[in-house]
């Protein structure tokens, strides 16, 4: 029954007919006029509802004093009001028949106000209303574009969905997906997590068919047991990615001040998350770099990787990454190395890493990365790109490019320049494939997709 109301609530959140704004404001800069311009401006197509007592017309919706004075229903209210009015609140969205709420109100178990929290939640249960939150940034989800959030607003569409406990990282990091060119499928904040938790989105995100990988910055759970059960779940179908603050003792105890949230010891946590098939990032660019590689959909069946670059120097320094990582680095059969010999000068190496010397034009990397997806020794492509004279860095892109859109096999790629690189990984970061700064990141990126369906074969 629970699994059942709560997917329901969920689809209420993410797929909302309608979205009550309680506590919506006429002054920029306030949470209640952001979030509000940001569902209006993001382009989201159902019904919205702003509520303030003062207020006839915002950003030229109509306003209503109260929420029983909606005149239709609340799929979503996303509640912005000091944290001793939101539980009255919750009893007027029940009459309405509401079946999710966000609350972005602070001054709950974060603050020691643990009663105020149970007494929400109690009337919240007692409503038939799940909680998001308290003490949130709101959520967003990017197919219905519905932005609910006070963060950044033209957030790119993607694959990969963010939950975060921390509102103002997850804010920060929903403006650098922006400059990055990375897409969201989704971010929610759960904050305090009284209610709703990472286990049930993960049960949601699970069947969304706009998801393809699901991010979490998590500082504590609220439940180990039932989180574990649907990370396995999960993690037979799309890839976890966590990254867990709070490993020292300190830091447990920073992040049970900030939430409010036990963090645990760190010892079980890792273990806990190796079990399920759950993948551990040590910070946040390698949490990013992983779900980019993912949001790609291209698989390795193995382990075995080809290196083709331009630069003998990068080539050993990739391969010094893959074999610590994991990867293997193995000799070609005879007739790939033949292959490759066609795309480079007599001093080159078909050894692998493929070192198709200084030399390369963008026609060599055709040649030698089309042969190396269409052996069956490959299972997995690394490309790495220094800047030449005799090469240009968006010719090499475009290759790389077309190359990865005929491939069922993973390609990742560094690209190592100045401006017109810059310029190369930035129409590759539009096109979706997955590139990196430097050689460490692509491999590091690679290896979570091996490790990840090497644990889904168990």
């Amino acid at each position: 029954m629970r699994k059942s109301q709560m997917n329901d609530a969920l689809n209420s959140v993410f797929r909302p007919k309608s979205v009550a704004i309680v506590g919506a404001s006429r002054f920029p800069g306030k949470i209640g006029y952001e979030i509000l311009r940001n569902l209006k401006e993001y382009g989201y197509k159902g019904k919205i509802y702003p509520v303030n007592p003062a207020a006839d017309k915002i950003l030229g919706i109509k306003c209503y004093h109260n929420v029983l004075e909606v005149p239709g229903s609340i799929d979503l209210a996303i509640i912005s009001i000091p944290a001793k009015f939101v539980p009255p609140v919750i009893d007027q969205l029940a009459e309405k028949g509401t079946k999710a709420a966000v609350v972005i109100s602070s001054g709950f178990s974060e603050v020691g106000n643990r009663e105020l929290e149970e007494d929400l939640i109690r009337r919240a249960r007692r409503g038939g209303i799940r909680i998001i939150g308290p003490n949130v940034f709101g959520v967003l989800y990017s197919p219905t574009r519905l932005n609910a959030t006070f963060g950044p607003r033209d957030v790119r569409p993607g694959k990969i969905a963010f939950i975060t406990q921390s509102g103002a990282l997850g804010i920060a990091l929903m403006g650098w997906t922006v400059t990055e060119k990375i897409g969201l499928s989704a971010v929610v904040s759960v904050g305090n997590k009284a209610d709703v938790d990472d286990a049930d989105l993960l049960s949601w995100f699970r069947e969304d068919e706009n998801t393809k990988v699901v991010l979490i910055y998590m500082e504590g759970v609220v439940d180990g047991r039932r989180f574990l059960k649907e990370a396995r779940l999960t993690t037979k179908v799309k890839p976890i990615i966590v990254l867990k603050a709070g490993r020292s003792k300190k830091g447990m105890a920073a992040a049970s001040s900030h939430t409010g949230s036990m963090a645990g010891a760190d010892v079980v946590y890792s273990a806990s998350f190796k079990q399920a098939g759950v993948l551990r990032a040590e910070n946040l660019e390698q949490a990013f770099d992983w779900a980019i590689a993912f949001s790609a959909e291209r698989f390795p069946k193995g382990n075995k990787v080809v290196i083709i670059t331009n630069g003998g120097g990068v080539g050993v320094m990739a391969t010094d990454s893959c074999e610590a990582a994991g990867l293997e680095v193995f000799d070609p059969p005879e007739d790939l190395k033949r292959e490759f010999k066609k795309y480079m000068p007599e001093f080159g190496s078909a050894k692998n890493p493929i070192d198709l010397t200084g030399m390369a034009t963008h026609e060599e990397f055709r040649g030698a990365m089309r042969s190396a997806i269409k052996h069956k020794a490959v299972d997995c492509i690394i490309a790495l790109y220094c800047e030449t004279a005799v090469s240009d860095p968006i010719k090499i892109a475009e290759v790389i490019k077309e190359v990865f859109d005929l491939s069922n096999k993973p390609i990742t790629a560094t690209m190592i320049g100045g401006e017109r690189v810059n310029e190369a990984m930035a129409f590759l970061k539009e096109n979706g494939v997955p590139v990196y700064p430097d050689t460490e990141r692509a491999v590091s990126a690679m290896a979570a997709l091996v490790r990840w369906m090497e644990k889904r074969s168990l």
